[in-house]
């Protein structure tokens, strides 16, 4: 009986010198640094790995999901938009095998591919890598739309959209171009996109815990997590979205841990996916962004935003770090997973803690404020409605449409919070999923609509009495 075991234990041992496991020195203070941050900010759960040149300094996972379960280094757990790096990958090792040229056309791969806009033949495989395809949540807003069931159907959606730019001429960021190179890959390997990625992509870097999804149903717990508000965190389920290509990889903390050391070798394969467009001023290479950290030294970095999980990795090129960060906070209200990388950033680069927390624990406060003075507003401007008709009556009705005519202004706020998010970060969205990206604000332009149509609906009941 000892002989097997001892044989066991050999072999873990060889394993993990293979992988490179990491001292307590090597640590930097990064889990207490994360452990610290999950209490100061409340926030549920989230896995982390950091790695250094061919070492794993920490695989971990801290706190819970939203169905209660304990977060570790093997819970899987959405990777969101860090997903196009995968996908990059996928496409440029196709390319290294001969099977797809990057500056090929599209529709030379495939064919089922067409747009409203017949600029859409010229867009090629690179552009779609490049995010500079021409396409965009503004000529197509696909997190409006009923969600597609496959791949195909993604691409099918397309047939009725525009372009926004001239292919090969502008960067936006745009879900669809990821979609479209999952198709891709499915039609030029004849094989499920899911299948292939197994077999080529997540396999061969020893990545046997992580998978790629279609829809978020399929997402662990169906992508069930957290928004924050008031300084709160409040568990929310997920609006069902197509997620495959772009952001439809789940993976875990080990897992990660392996792809960020494959990150940092010679295959021509992934060095392809980081290389820059140089369009315009475009930072974005193939699933990755370039860029510096804050003391200057070069970085590539990608973030990941569904409505109840974000998540960011980082590589250091210079000092061969490399970070991933999930957590179950949904996006921009609770950001937590890049305030915890850039954190990491900061250890790794001897700068001390800043103690950063996610904007809304500021804002937040203040439109809490907001909303209650809106609420008192309301209800006195109801209160002396009867008072404010009996002073105009008689007064020509224009005269009266006038002084209302202000109280449309909270009203067409709220109406067109979504298009107003979509003006200042040039991306489209429902305004049910503003509920999400940041409660406290939908909350609050609410709350001033219901105030202003009681005022109004108010002063017109007793005016017409």
């Amino acid at each position: 009986m000892r002989t097997p075991m001892l044989i066991t234990a050999l072999t873990g041992a060889f394993l993990l010198s293979a992988m490179g496991t990491a001292t307590a020195d090597d640590n930097l203070g990064i889990d207490s640094y994360v452990r610290d941050y999950v209490e100061r900010t409340g926030l549920p759960g989230a896995m982390v790995a950091v790695t250094k040149g061919d070492k794993v300094v920490l695989t971990a996972g801290y706190g819970h999901t939203a169905d209660g379960q304990a977060i570790t280094k093997d819970t899987p757990m959405p990777l969101a938009s860090v997903s196009k790096s995968f996908t990059a990958l996928a496409v440029t090792q196709l390319a290294e095998q001969g099977k797809v040229k990057l500056d090929a056309p599209v529709r030379e791969y495939l064919p089922e591919f067409t747009m409203a806009d017949p600029r859409a033949a010229k867009i090629t495989v690179r552009q779609l890598l490049n995010q500079t395809s021409g396409m965009s949540d503004r000529s197509f807003p696909e997190l409006t739309l009923d969600a597609p069931a496959t791949l195909k159907d993604s691409v099918a959606m397309l047939r009725t959209a525009g372009l926004s730019a001239e292919p090969g001429t502008r960067m936006y960021y745009h879900n669809p171009n990821y979609s479209l190179l999952g198709r891709l890959v499915e039609v030029v390997t004849r094989r499920p996109f899911a299948e292939h990625m197994a077999a080529d992509v997540f396999r061969p870097l020893g990545m046997n815990a992580t998978k790629t999804v279609n829809t978020s149903r399929e997402l662990p717990g169906a992508a069930k997590g957290y928004v924050r508000a008031y300084g709160q965190v409040v568990p929310r389920s997920h609006p069902e979205w197509f997620v495959n290509g772009g952001y439809g990889v789940v993976s875990t903390a080990g897992d990660m841990a392996r792809w960020l050391i494959a990150q940092n070798g010679d295959r021509p394969a992934i060095k392809a996916t980081h290389q820059g467009s140089g369009v315009g001023e475009s930072t974005y290479a193939m699933g990755w962004y370039t860029g510096r950290t804050p003391g200057g030294a070069p970085m590539l970095k990608h973030t990941g935003w569904l409505l109840t999980h974000n998540s960011a990795q980082i590589l250091l090129p210079g000092s061969g770090y490399g970070i991933a960060v999930v957590t179950n906070t949904g996006m921009m209200s609770g950001d937590d997973a890049s305030i915890i990388a850039d954190g990491l950033i900061d250890l790794a680069e001897g700068r001390p803690d800043q103690q950063l927390t996610p904007f809304t624990s500021t804002a937040d406060p203040i439109l809490a404020g907001m909303t209650l003075l809106t609420l008192a507003l309301g209800a006195l401007g109801v209160y002396r409605a009867r008072t404010w008709a009996r002073r105009r009556s008689g007064r020509a009705t224009w005269r009266l449409v006038v002084r209302l005519a202000p109280y449309a202004l909270p009203v067409a706020l709220f109406a067109g919070l979504a298009e107003l998010f979509d003006l200042l970060m040039n991306r489209s969205g429902t305004l049910a999923q503003i509920s999400y990206v940041w409660p406290a604000l939908f909350i609050w332009t609410a709350t001033a609509a219901l105030a202003a149509l009681a005022v109004v609906g108010a002063r017109i009941f007793h005016t017409m009495r």
